[in-house]
């Protein structure tokens, strides 16, 4: 198997929390991703037409959405989520048992308005759980001008840890950092991928072009997380356990 992570790219993760790859996604498997994304929000527009709502959770109708949980519906986020190149990411980053945590695409549309606040993806979960992994891969190129995601580094967000979050009641968004550093805008083309920690925070601008910019977020835990009931918050599928891939899912 191919280097697809570098040690000096490992280091940047543990010490700045985030790390950036490039070409690791076919380009056809791009496109293919691209029109399952189209679909999904198809579905979810018509979702909130029987609802007579324009924003439902942290969709807004037109504008931005999460489209989670769909993974099984799509042979290509399938062929992406459970490949050899992203069993040797997850495995050097998060160790012999990788779980398959959450999937979601996550839409920004052509409106100068909305973005994303700074927050930890840890920030939305309201209880102690381990750290987990999200990879970010774009299906278009971003940049500052549509929208890309902007990264801080652990040193200067001051902490490494999970932390309370505020809610912003005029979006639904949660807020975690309140400072004034920019970030690290991750400039990507469409087959690049972000690498991050669940408590790394991270937040994105609004889109100033005319065109959707659209992201397939992936994250992945070294242990299953847990509701209360011990039943799984989202997924806890076994992409690797105790060193081994689950030849069922994996492709």
């Amino acid at each position: 198997m191919k280097t697809i992570l570098s040690e000096e790219q490992l280091k940047n993760y543990k010490e700045d929390g985030f790390c950036i790859l490039k070409n690791i996604i076919p380009q056809a498997l791009i496109e293919r991703l691209r029109k399952d994304c189209q679909k999904f929000m198809l579905e979810k527009d018509e979702e909130m037409g029987r609802k007579g709502v324009e924003m439902d959770e942290i969709n807004h109708k037109g504008r931005r959405y999460f489209i989670a949980l769909r993974y099984k519906e799509s042979q290509a986020m399938q062929d992406l989520i459970f490949s050899e190149t992203l069993e040797e990411i997850t495995r050097k980053i998060l160790g012999d048992n990788v779980y398959l945590f959450l999937e979601q695409f996550v839409v920004k549309g052509a409106d100068k308005r909305t973005r994303f606040s700074w927050h930890q993806d840890s920030g939305y979960l309201d209880f102690d759980h381990c750290q987990y992994l999200s990879i970010w891969c774009p299906l278009d190129d971003v940049t500052e001008e549509n929208g890309t995601v902007y990264l801080l580094p652990y040193k200067d967000a001051g902490v490494k840890d999970r932390i309370d979050h505020k809610l912003d009641t005029e979006t639904n968004d949660k807020v975690g950092y309140f400072g004034d550093n920019p970030g690290v805008p991750a400039i990507l083309n469409a087959g690049d991928v972000a690498l991050f920690s669940s408590t790394c925070f991270h937040k994105s601008g609004p889109n100033r072009t005319n065109k959707a910019r659209r992201v397939l977020l992936l994250q992945y835990s070294p242990e299953p997380i847990l509701k209360k009931d011990g039943s799984p918050l989202y997924w806890a599928e076994p992409f690797v356990e105790d060193g081994e891939r689950n030849k069922e899912l994996s492709v």
